[in-house]
């Protein structure tokens, strides 16, 4: 394990830096619980001539505790549901993921039956 490795593994474990989530990939199949750093920068959307500050989301995520991760997967954060947007995008040692998430709602069709 590098330096920089066990380092990440300090600040992960730091509660004053990181917070608990359960991970779930593809939004099925059993949740795992780990550790993120959630950040929530402003982000700048324009639409036609208007430029628009806009709320965002956005995980720090070891890639040891997802190796695999990908659009679609659900992650749930102090009881608020989220799912991965776009592709996941590594540091430059291969150590933290960096996502965009969207708030999750489930289908209301879903459950209907004919």
């Amino acid at each position: 394990m590098t330096a920089f490795a066990q380092a990440l593994d300090l600040l992960f474990a730091d509660p004053n830096l990181s917070t608990p989530s359960l991970y779930q990939q593809a939004g099925i199949g059993v949740e795992q619980a780990l550790r993120v750093m959630r950040r929530s920068p402003d982000r700048m959307v324009e639409f036609g001539a208007a430029r628009l500050v806009s709320d965002s989301a956005v995980l720090d995520v070891r890639i040891s505790d997802c190796p695999e991760l990908a659009a679609g997967d659900r992650f749930e954060i102090a009881g608020e549901v989220f799912v991965v947007q776009g592709t996941p995008q590594r540091d430059r040692e291969r150590l933290v993921w960096t996502v965009e998430l969207l708030p999750w709602w489930p289908d209301p069709y879903a459950d209907v039956t004919n």
